[in-house]
């Protein structure tokens, strides 16, 4: 049963805190980058059958199982994934950024590229659950940005296939290529490449423990988006909330992991008390049942505030994956959140919007690092060249300051370099 506690029974930074099982993650993952180095196809082919007990014949998913896959999917789901698509484009179309140059001085031209990554690689899970949404806001910011490949591996089930809706949403998307590899040997054949497997510029994407740990090893070969953690919610709500609304929304985020945090703060008792009961009535009814029990029983909290402005505190503290604002004006409290992965805004927003068709990102920051980072966006896969021009009367009039400051640092070659063409 979740637990009800009181405002400082835990420190702010322990709310979302976890039971973690002790696995020697990193020495394994390593194991697995170095085999996979070494190896390539082979190893996949190895890994593939290990842990998804598949014996392929090619790792990469064809044409014709794509338009297979679009037979098998319900039209209705293609119509929902294009509606969805649609409004990631939408929104993502905004955060498109221009290079720009400044000319204003004469002789002088500064200014700044921006440049898509050549080629981007998408980790899709495929292990207790399929996620079709994580194909679209991966993909479609990677195609607005302009990269040159979309690439997804993803892990087939025991018979060598990727599920069929995560090939209609790979289709929906524009993704270029995909090959039926999960795992930290996924993410290694992306950073280094195999003899199916391109290497690529930039690894984006959610998964498990082995996937995070090994986007931490190989990244400095490659760039990546995040290290991804377990998923987290926090629900701020006050005394007239609806604990079924509530409940329904903690457990969102406790079905998808057994590590998953779920924590609701509220300035009511009432409603505490309320949403633990609700919580008992809907585990039974949830086809991942058994996740969300030991994820609310080892993960769940109720904190109980003295007021909203108190429970935006913890928010600002801990710097959630997902911040629900149950309140009647949600926005009077907007600008007073400053740490949070995504903002679900009033009675009528569950997290469930953002995961699948509201059109923001729903690979977000967690584990506390919506302090300093963001979810992922087109920015992601772009980056920034600066290119700098000078005639020789411009050079001149700034020569001597350059030499002044490199002499400063001790550095007379950086020094001569100005001057030498002006003594020229």
């Amino acid at each position: 049963m979740i637990k009800i506690l009181k405002y400082g029974e835990v420190d702010n930074g322990d709310i979302f805190s976890r039971v973690v099982p002790k696995m020697d993650v990193e020495k394994i993952v390593a194991e697995i980058i170095e085999n996979v180095k070494e190896n390539g196809d082979k190893a996949l082919f190895e890994y593939c059958e290990k842990f998804d007990k598949a014996k392929l014949s090619s790792l990469e998913v064809s044409k014709e199982e794509i338009e297979e896959a679009l037979t098998l999917v319900e039209p209705r789901f293609l119509e929902v994934l294009k509606t969805a698509a649609a409004n990631i484009k939408r929104f993502h179309e905004k955060q498109v950024r221009n290079s720009f140059i400044i000319n204003d001085a004469d002789g002088i031209v500064t200014g700044q590229k921006v440049i898509p990554v050549d080629r981007a690689g998408l980790y899709v899970p495929g292990g207790t659950a399929t996620y079709p949404s994580t194909v679209l806001m991966d993909s479609i910011p990677a195609k607005i940005a302009g990269v040159g490949e979309v690439v997804i591996v993803t892990p087939p089930n025991s018979e060598g296939k990727v599920n069929p809706v995560i090939l209609a949403a790979a289709k929906v998307a524009g993704v270029d290529r995909i090959f039926k590899v999960g795992g930290a040997q996924a993410v290694a054949a992306l950073a280094y490449g195999t003899e199916s497997v391109p290497k690529v510029d930039k690894i984006v994407g959610p998964g498990n423990a082995f996937v995070a740990e090994a986007k931490k090893q190989v990244f400095g070969k490659v760039s990546i988006d995040m290290i991804a953690g377990p998923s987290e919610i926090l629900v701020v709500a006050d005394g007239k909330s609806n604990p079924r609304h509530v409940a329904a929304d903690l457990l969102s985020q406790a079905e998808h992991d057994v590590l998953a945090s779920a924590v609701l703060v509220t300035d009511s008792s009432e409603l505490a008390e309320a949403v633990q009961k609700e919580i008992e009535n809907q585990i039974p009814m949830l086809s991942r049942a058994e996740i969300a029990r030991k994820s609310i029983d080892d993960n769940g909290k109720i904190i109980v505030a003295e007021n909203l402005e108190a429970a935006i505190e913890i928010a600002n503290e801990i710097a959630p994956e997902h911040l629900e604002l149950c309140v009647d004006n949600p926005f009077d409290y907007l600008d007073k959140v400053r740490h949070a992965g995504s903002i679900f805004m009033g009675r009528n927003c569950p997290e469930a919007l953002g995961d699948y068709l509201a059109g923001a990102n729903h690979t977000l920051p967690t584990s506390g690092t919506a302090k300093f980072s963001s979810p992922l966006s087109v920015d992601d896969f772009v980056k920034k060249t600066q290119y700098t021009y000078y005639t020789h009367d411009a050079l001149k009039k700034v020569a001597e300051d350059v030499a002044y400051f490199a002499e400063k640092e001790g550095l007379t070659a950086h020094a001569k370099s100005a001057t030498i063409r002006i003594e020229e």
